[in-house]
């Protein structure tokens, strides 16, 4: 147990960190012991016992190797994130050593002084230069490292094929084609939503807004206004929010629906198509669809395009507060490296984040061939602004789709007031 005088020491510092992020390659916390327990802290998935069980063999070899340590996993809910994690940074005695967190969370993390600068022990990891640019850069803030790419992740289009098949149907074109097969699919199996759709599902939304020409937000340098009110997105914003009602997917069912729902609902076979990611595949796989499905990327407004996807994905980082620096650095470098990133997407469809475990994980498996066609077409990410992680955990778009397909506001007055919240956020950021 820390003494007080020690943990005293731990807030204090935490504080100032608060106020700018660390530069050095060191702990917060000034300890670095070798041995006791380790905690980590990992994002639970839809079908978390695959990761479980990669998770467990990872930690086995790393008690293995060092004597008297131990490693508590638990595994946190994805939705309920920004919560625990700001707690955690408040209170370093209760806080893990080494978190999963979401590539668009790191500005943040940084600016709220909760991540350690792993910058030399990035670069001095022989592992390291194989990792991808995209996700080298998901971990970079200021030019300095603040954790290890885990996996890389897009979305594309599951649709069943035996329902294609009965009702003579093809993979939609379009995204016009894909809400005209939805409508088709509803009507001829109500059983079925056509495609299932979430209301509080931000990265399976956005391929729309940027399919038609819309943008979060525009800016460089960290200085960004908000750009959902514009026509464009707008257009986008209208396609996405006609998916919901009785021709489709009610709202009273699925407006309140997260990612995670909508790969639920697919498995289970109550839906004939759904948004899902690379990482959805073992879900998808351990359920009622099982070899009754096939998937190609999303359609963009015009055939032969594809829409553009959220460039997702995972980090592994260390925490400042961590008095194991060592340990924890390890264990992350660990968690995020060739072997267990191969071993994921065995057994989870994660893309791996280097270029040659992903290249030898597309010849073993096809389901990766549309993900990686559209990471090739041109995936886009959120803006690289701290305002993020707030915009996100104060559900900013889930409450602008839900105000529309509800009806109390129309696409132009909720686009404005989720323009003016994005920008107070992004003023508030500096």
């Amino acid at each position: 147990m820390k003494l007080p005088a020690r943990l005293a020491v731990l807030l204090a510092v935490l504080a100032v960190t608060a106020c700018a992020p660390r530069t050095a390659d060191t702990s917060a916390s000034g300890g670095d012991e070798r041995t006791g327990t380790l905690r980590v802290w990992l994002f639970q998935e839809v079908d978390n016992k695959p990761k479980e069980r990669v998770v467990d063999a990872v930690v086995d070899r790393f008690e293995k190797t060092h004597d008297g340590t131990e490693v508590l996993v638990e595994y946190i809910p994805v939705e309920t994130r920004a919560q625990r994690v700001k707690a955690a940074f408040n209170d370093p005695a209760s806080a893990p050593d080494v978190i999963e967190y979401g590539n668009t969370d790191t500005a943040g993390y940084v600016r709220d002084g909760g991540l350690a600068d792993v910058t030399r022990t990035f670069a001095a990891w022989d592992e390291a230069k194989d990792t991808d640019p995209a996700a080298r850069q998901s971990v970079t803030v200021g030019g300095k490292v603040y954790g290890a790419p885990f996996f890389v992740g897009v979305r594309a289009l599951y649709y069943r094929t035996d329902v294609f098949a009965d009702l003579g149907l093809r993979a939609p074109r379009t995204l016009g084609e894909l809400a005209g097969t939805a409508r088709t699919i509803r009507a001829a199996r109500p059983d079925l939503y056509g495609l299932v759709a979430g209301g509080a599902y931000t990265y399976g939304a956005l391929p729309f807004v940027w399919a038609h020409g819309g943008e979060l937000a525009t800016g460089t340098g960290g200085s960004y206004t908000a750009a959902l009110d514009s026509p464009a997105a707008r257009r986008g914003i209208a396609a996405y929010t006609a998916l919901f009602g009785d021709h489709n997917c009610p709202a009273a069912k699925c407006a309140g629906m997260t990612g995670n729902d909508t790969i639920t609902a697919f498995a289970a076979g109550r839906a004939s198509m759904a948004i899902g990611g690379d990482f959805s595949h073992a879900a998808v796989e351990a359920g009622a669809v099982k070899g009754k499905y096939a998937v190609v990327p999303l359609p963009g407004v015009t055939s032969g395009e594809i829409a553009p996807a959220f460039a997702g994905g995972n980090n592994i980082g260390v925490l400042n507060s961590t008095s194991h620096r060592t340990l924890a650095v390890d264990l992350m470098k660990r968690l995020a490296s060739k072997e267990t990133q191969g071993e994921l997407f065995d057994a989870m469809g994660f893309l791996p984040t280097y270029a040659d475990v992903r290249r030898e994980a597309a010849a073993r498996e096809p389901f990766v061939k549309p993900f990686v066609e559209t990471l090739a077409a041109g995936a886009k990410s959120v803006p690289a602004s701290p305002a993020w992680a707030r915009i996100d955990s104060s559900q900013v778009l889930p409450t602008m789709f839900q105000e529309i397909i509800s009806g109390r506001k129309d696409v132009e007055a909720a686009s404005r007031d989720a323009a003016r919240r994005m920008n107070d956020m992004f003023g508030a950021a500096g």
